[in-house]
């Protein structure tokens, strides 16, 4: 299948309410104002068992999430199945997700979780730090060069652990094999 025709879901995650817990939303929201061929954008407050037939229907999902332990920018890693998820949690992890859209529903999609540095959470409010939206920007550049109709294919290839410098030569992305 070419890049051009491969399905990609894009599922930004996080509380927008609560500053950089919401850059997942903020990156599906400027990623789907680019309205990208083959590109599904979706976002929520949380991950859900629903999320998991969502997934069947695509050749790749990516889920986007502020995250506080990785380093800036961003980083970008691959999704190992994780069957420890239940339908009981209120929320359940990329790889509970990708277990049972597995288990349930035959799926057989690429994933991996673009995950942006975020710095403040502890208060209310419905902005992003300075901080947070330099890496959003890095983040949105890397993702739609890799996404099909990009610079380059989609998964990009993994460099078992290694940096790999992403669109700004400023910044770096690391990308894992897990």
């Amino acid at each position: 299948m070419t890049d051009s025709a491969r399905r990609v879901l894009v599922i930004g995650y996080g509380n927008p309410g609560r500053l950089d817990d919401g850059l997942g939303p903020a990156l599906a929201e400027e990623l789907a104002a680019l309205d990208l061929p083959g590109v599904t954008i979706d976002s929520n407050y949380q991950l859900s068992v629903e999320d998991a037939e969502a997934i069947s229907r695509y050749d790749a999902v990516v889920f986007v999430d502020a995250h506080t332990s990785i380093d800036a920018p961003f980083s970008f890693t691959p999704v190992e199945p994780d069957g420890r998820g239940s339908f009981s949690n209120h929320s359940l992890t990329p790889g509970a997700i990708v277990s049972l859209a597995r288990e349930l529903f035959g799926a057989t999609a690429d994933a991996h979780v673009l995950a942006i540095r975020g710095y403040e959470f502890n208060e209310y409010g419905q902005q992003l730090s300075e901080e947070a939206r330099v890496n959003l920007g890095a983040a949105l550049e890397f993702l739609t060069s890799i996404l099909p109709g990009g610079d380059s294919s989609f998964p990009p290839p993994q460099a078992g652990g290694e940096s790999t410098t992403n669109a700004r030569e400023d910044m770096t992305c690391k990308t894992e094999n897990m």
